[in-house]
């Protein structure tokens, strides 16, 4: 079950380029006693057989890098889907903001503040800052790394991924053309 829909949903983050290569992860919460994560390593459009990560315990070691980020938004939030992307606009743009404000209709609507965070890539510093904005927005962006968007579902923490890269393409745009 878990194998098909992280598949599904890596086909739609690659069909939008907001993955590249095997980068970025997909989780789901089982219940609770731990989450479903992807393998370490694997591509995101092809079905592996995704990693259990236990609440408490030891996390195996093909799991993926990202695994801190999944087990603290699960133990502080009742989310129960995350998807982490690489999204181009939108890494770029949190080179040179701290807080994204979507112009565009879809991210007012949706996300109408997307908070960027600081935190090495699989630090326990990052897991805590992105838990912690989760506590707010359902979408977060870490400085220079890319997107961690949490749902009820794999689509719709996969809809905010996709809608901060639109938001921040959108942004890119805008400035390009003033005058």
């Amino acid at each position: 079950m878990y194998s098909g829909e992280f598949e599904r949903i890596g086909k739609r983050l690659f069909a939008e380029h907001l993955v590249g290569g095997n980068f970025g992860n997909i989780s789901m919460r089982n219940g609770k006693e731990g989450f479903f994560i992807k393998r370490s390593g694997a591509y995101l459009d092809i079905a592996t057989e995704p990693v259990f990560v236990t609440f408490k315990g030891d996390v195996p070691p093909e799991a993926s890098s990202e695994y801190r980020v999944h087990l603290e938004t699960y133990r502080k939030t009742r989310f129960e889907a995350i998807v982490h992307a690489h999204p181009p606009h939108a890494i770029a743009l949190s080179l040179v903001t701290d807080e994204i404000i979507p112009e565009d209709s879809e991210g007012k609507m949706l996300c109408p503040k997307i908070p960027v965070v600081r935190g090495g890539p699989g630090s326990p510093e990052l897991a805590d800052n992105v838990a912690r904005a989760f506590s707010s927005s359902k979408l977060v962006i870490v400085q220079g790394h890319g997107t961690f968007a949490a749902g009820m579902t794999l689509d719709e923490a996969f809809v905010c991924t996709s809608l901060a890269e639109h938001s921040c393409r959108i942004l890119s745009l805008k400035r390009s053309l003033s005058l």
